[in-house]
């Protein structure tokens, strides 16, 4: 009974919030549950609350975002008041969308992402995002859509999408364990040997296995420019984790506007009209549910056309 009315004691003191993780509100990782949980807090106030502490779950504080959660887990947030915060949420709302569906059956949906589309909605976003697309056609053919993981932006390729949210909590668990192989191709600045990078990402390991699939040398403005058309997959699935790995050997994606080279990808993009970063997720492989998925997505026209472009360049054709 004490330890109740003590639990009630925190419910009732602003500034202290309690959840109880169930079915209807369940996330692998903390940082995930808090989002859903503090729809109007922006994502860098959530990672502060548990950089100082402010998170516990079941009691014991957890500085960790990707701390794993159970169904019953007790989630508190404990010295903060939420009326400083008042970032605007929108609701997602269901949009028709020309989808590219590339496999479906009834636990998931994937799709052939496609650059210059958000997976979700973000701030300074005004186009339809992927998410509002399958909501729709979730309506239209009896299910709920649920993120398992995500692209940038700029990326496109293997996207896959939970049916309903038992089989998100699963195959989220999958995705971010390394049970699962993810292969993308990336075309970089630079001659890329065979080699796996290793270099850990805001603290946590990163692996990405870097394997050279065909080299170029054309010229940009005068000058002789190597690049390298690349097989990489990554083991772990940290944010900007290849377009990072690649950057720290000095060899930045073609088209890079965070970490590559400004000069080379105003050059290349005056010469070959490439509008994006060159990454593609090409394959994902798992098991789930006693079966062996294999989703592959082809090369979107916009990169077959640079690749083509590139070895008439180089006289390869």
């Amino acid at each position: 009974m004490k330890e109740r009315d003590n639990r009630n004691d925190l419910q009732n003191n602003s500034n202290v919030k309690v959840w109880t993780v169930n079915e209807s509100n369940y996330f692998s990782r903390v940082d995930k549950f808090l989002r859903k949980m503090l729809k109007n807090v922006p994502l860098s106030a959530i990672y502060k609350f548990l950089r100082t502490g402010k998170v516990k779950i079941n009691g014991k504080k957890v500085k960790d975002p990707s701390t794993k959660l159970n169904i019953g887990d007790v989630i508190e947030l404990i010295e903060e008041s939420l009326d400083n915060y008042s970032r605007e949420y929108l609701e997602l709302k269901p949009v028709k969308m020309d989808l590219d569906i590339i496999y479906e059956d009834e636990l998931i949906i994937a799709i052939n992402k496609p650059a210059g589309v958000s997976v979700h909605p973000g701030k300074n976003v005004n186009k339809p995002s992927i998410i509002e697309g399958l909501i729709h056609y979730g309506k239209e053919n009896g299910f709920e859509p649920f993120l398992v993981h995500r692209l940038d932006k700029e990326t496109s390729g293997v996207l896959i999408v939970a049916k309903d949210r038992s089989v998100a909590r699963e195959l989220s668990e999958i995705i971010s364990s390394r049970n699962v192989e993810k292969i993308y191709n990336a075309l970089v600045f630079g001659k890329v040997q065979k080699v796996t990078i290793n270099t850990p990402i805001d603290g946590q390991d990163a692996v990405s296995h870097i394997i050279p699939i065909e080299y170029f040398r054309v010229k940009l403005n005068g000058i002789s420019v190597e690049l390298s058309f690349l097989e990489v997959e990554i083991e772990t699935g940290r944010k900007h984790q290849i377009r990072k790995h690649l950057s720290s050997i000095n060899c930045p994606i073609v088209g890079d506007k965070d970490y590559g080279n400004f000069r080379l990808n105003r050059e290349f993009s005056k010469n070959f009209g490439l509008k994006r970063h060159f990454l593609h997720c090409k394959q994902m492989k798992f098991v789930f549910n006693g079966r062996n998925y294999n989703i592959l997505a082809q090369l979107p026209k916009d990169l077959t056309t640079v690749i083509k472009y590139l070895n008439a360049e180089s006289g390869k054709d």
